[in-house]
């Protein structure tokens, strides 16, 4: 039998898209993939999140966000950055082993000018969008 995959997922804050990474790379490829995810810095779980993941029947509601400092001992196979921030600050430990970047928008901040239903609608967006992108890693 072969040995699961490690993979972290880095983004700027670990509230958003890093958590949504981990949570479908976990439920998708848990068979072959074990995912974890952090930030540069450790921002407070996105309640925006943590609701449109529930939409999908995926809770991450128990997860907590970490800075990508702490996962100093640990040992990964890949490292994907899933924003500009992550990919130009990733510490240079973690940048030892297969680094990859898959930048996608930050909900957040690209909801700040809209209004509510329309603030959702762009969680819901980077939410599919990263679920395709996790749907097609083949390691």
């Amino acid at each position: 039998m072969r040995r699961r995959q490690r993979i972290l997922f880095v983004c700027t804050g670990n509230s958003c898209r890093s958590q949504i990474a981990e949570a479908w790379a976990n439920r998708l490829h848990g068979h072959s993939i074990e995912a974890r995810s952090a930030g540069i810095v450790s921002s407070g779980m996105d309640p925006q999140t943590v609701g449109v993941m529930a939409e999908v029947g995926v809770d991450i509601a128990g997860n907590r966000s970490k800075p990508v400092s702490t996962m100093g001992m640990e040992t990964f196979d890949y490292v994907i950055t899933l924003s500009d921030c992550a990919r130009e600050q990733l510490p240079p430990v973690l940048g030892s082993t297969r680094l990859f970047h898959a930048g996608f928008e930050a909900p957040s901040k690209s909801s700040l000018n809209v209004s509510p239903p329309s603030e959702v609608e762009t969680y819901r967006r980077v939410r599919d969008e990263i679920r395709v992108f996790v749907e097609s890693l083949s390691l």
